[in-house]
């Protein structure tokens, strides 16, 4: 469903204090701030993160113009001294020439065709994660889902599981991450980059020990291309691919780009998928008829076999619960871009410097797109539904020029790891309510430990079932 033209109406929003804008309120509770921004103000809503004027969008009119222009009339937010450090200048850092040269040389590493080629990989190492598993064990589902993810993504990015230095390489990234997301919360994400914090301090650290392991990665695959041309011409691993890649003049990415290329995608493919699969089962285990649906769909398309990329569309259910708990908990909750001279938004001109913001979180949780927003139905995407849902009200991977490149690969991977997961287990969650807590993405606040049950083909009996058809409803 296609959005048609609204008028922009910016309106201010809650008073802020000097300086700090409406920091102290957004850092407390970033998504019930954003939430009473579109609830209590209206669609474009005027406020400030610190000192720089700020646009929040909430209609999808709006988000799919501001994300269809980011190129072209926004520039680049840099979200703190923290993120820099870990992406570096990777290609969602980038604008201009620089942007369009690192994408068309990054982009075919990760093109569906190529995907394909990853989707054994994502089988075998969720199945023999579960084959570790046993009935009546209790999990901490997002450790386990980080560790699945982790190799997955290790190994298709740099072709092995990297021994002894997987663990150092994801406490680091760990580290990371925790410090990227509390620097968006707090005063340090203004301070300039020379002023020295304890949080820098344990950044610098992190990041030295994620350089040290990937320079030496790219070092061996560059030895291995000029020393063994043979052998290493049938490899078929992200990091091959990055160092082969030639852009139109017939230039490299240079070692540097090809590290801070390879830590982006290795970030985003490992805890972002893993994320979405940690509510996944969370959503599931709350639901019980939306889980006998994804049993029969599995039984019906798969017949005990493990999942393949062939089935992936077959698969229709399962892509249906994987989006629902991408619309109800996108990890990636807010984007933004600064204005440059001479930006409009539905013909209203937008000061050059204004941060313009937008939030799948709210969007994907307003009632006018999604009617029952807070309750988990997946059959909202059936195709024959009847609430068509308008374009940009759903937007957990981005949108425009600057969609996710990694999204194909989430999807896939989320969808296979589910189904290889599923076909073996259940994974049975205390039933209360997990509030998500707002870093870098949107992680529950508190630990998810399920216990698992075997799926070997006794089903729920109908009187457990008696009263669980009613979607669950979220109180975010």
């Amino acid at each position: 469903m296609t959005t048609r033209s609204v008028p922009l109406v910016p309106v201010a929003g809650p008073r802020g204090l000097p300086g700090l804008g409406n920091l102290p309120a957004f850092g407390r509770d970033p998504l019930a701030f954003l939430t009473r921004l579109r609830d209590d103000h209206g669609d474009a809503v005027r406020w400030s993160l610190g000192p720089r004027p700020g646009l929040f969008l909430s209609h999808p009119a709006h988000i799919a113009e501001l994300l269809a222009a980011r190129e072209d009339t926004y520039d680049i937010l840099e979200i703190g001294w923290a993120f820099k450090q870990v992406v570096g200048e990777s290609v969602i850092m980038s604008s201009g020439a620089d942007w369009r040269r690192k994408r068309s040389l990054v982009q075919p590493a990760v093109r569906p065709r190529q995907v394909r080629t990853y989707a054994a990989t994502m089988v075998d190492c969720a199945a023999t994660a579960a084959g570790s598993w046993r009935d009546g064990r209790r999990i901490d589902v997002r450790r386990e889902m980080a560790l699945i993810t982790q190799r997955i993504v290790l190994r298709c990015l740099f072709g092995n599981d990297l021994g002894d230095s997987t663990r150092a390489l994801a406490d680091a990234m760990t580290v990371a991450e925790h410090e990227i997301g509390a620097e968006l919360r707090n005063m340090s994400l203004f301070l300039p980059g020379w002023v020295p914090t304890p949080a820098r301090r344990r950044v610098r650290r992190a990041v030295a020990v994620i350089d040290t392991e990937v320079h030496r990665l790219i070092r061996a695959r560059q030895r291995e291309l000029h020393t063994r041309p043979a052998d290493a011409s049938g490899r078929d691993d992200l990091l091959s691919r990055l160092l082969a890649a030639r852009d139109a003049d017939g230039r490299p990415l240079t070692p540097r780009e090809v590290r801070d290329e390879a830590v982006t995608l290795w970030a985003a493919g490992h805890e972002t998928t893993s994320t979405a699969l940690t509510w996944i089962w969370y959503l599931l285990s709350a639901s019980p008829a939306a889980r006998d649906r994804l049993d029969t769909e599995l039984d019906r398309v798969l017949a005990g076999r493990p999942p393949a990329i062939d089935d992936h569309d077959r698969l229709v259910w399962t892509q249906q619960v994987v989006k629902e708990a991408l619309r109800l908990y996108p990890p990636a909750w807010l984007l933004a871009g600064a204005a440059r001279e001479g930006a409009t938004l539905a013909g209203t001109p937008v000061p050059a410097g204004t941060l313009v913001w937008c939030s799948p979180w709210t969007t994907h949780r307003d009632p006018r797109w999604f009617p029952g927003a807070a309750e988990f139905r997946p059959e909202r995407w059936d195709p024959d539904a009847p609430d068509a849902v308008p374009d940009h009200a759903f937007f957990p991977f981005g949108g425009g020029q600057r969609t996710c490149l990694g999204a194909r690969f989430a999807q896939v991977e989320a969808v296979l790891v589910l189904a290889t997961l599923a076909q073996r287990f259940r994974l049975d969650l205390p039933p209360r309510k997990v509030r998500p807590g707002a870093g870098l993405l949107l992680q529950p606040s508190a630990p998810l430990i399920a216990t698992l049950r075997a799926a070997d083909g006794g089903r729920t009996a109908p009187a457990q079932r008696e009263g669980t058809a009613r979607p669950l409803t979220l109180d975010g």
